[in-house]
């Protein structure tokens, strides 16, 4: 691949939505790696959440926000995935950058196998697990846009 047909980067937050959690992840800045970055925890406002989704969007220079799909296992939408599309509706409203959504089906159980893989505690996968899906989502959003990206 020559440097003109190289895709571009981008710089993006994945977000794997919790009903007690948030996980963030963020791609760097050639947009080409994600890495787990923190842990949000659910207040009893979304609106002050996602203020801190937008905090972490503006200090990690984002370009877009990639929200986790939870599809079901035949890739139909069900009350999780409408909840979560409804939500990064929401989300939108406040982050100032394009959002969207990606399939996050086996994300958590993907993390979870990495976390044991690399023998981490129990203790530890528990604090992690939210971002480590985060990344592990956004990786594959990455990936999928690396090969499928026609050059304009």
């Amino acid at each position: 691949m020559t440097e003109s047909q190289r895709v571009p980067g981008v710089r993006s937050l994945g977000v794997d939505l919790g009903s007690k959690r948030i996980g963030i992840a963020v791609s760097d800045l050639s947009g080409t790696i994600a890495s787990a970055l923190t842990t949000v925890y659910r207040s009893k406002s979304r609106r002050h959440d996602h203020a801190e989704i937008a905090r972490l969007v503006k200090i990690e220079e984002c370009e877009v926000v990639v929200v986790g799909l939870p599809l079901s296992l035949d890739g139909s939408e069900g009350p999780a995935a409408r909840d979560a599309t409804n939500e990064a509706r929401q989300l939108a409203t406040v982050v100032g950058v394009p959002v969207e959504m990606y399939d996050e089906r086996f994300t958590t159980v993907t993390a979870e196998q990495a976390m044991r893989d690399a023998g981490l505690s129990g203790a530890r996968q528990r604090k992690i697990v939210d971002q480590m899906a985060a990344a592990v989502m956004l990786q594959a959003w990455l990936d999928h846009r690396r090969h499928t990206w026609d050059k304009p």
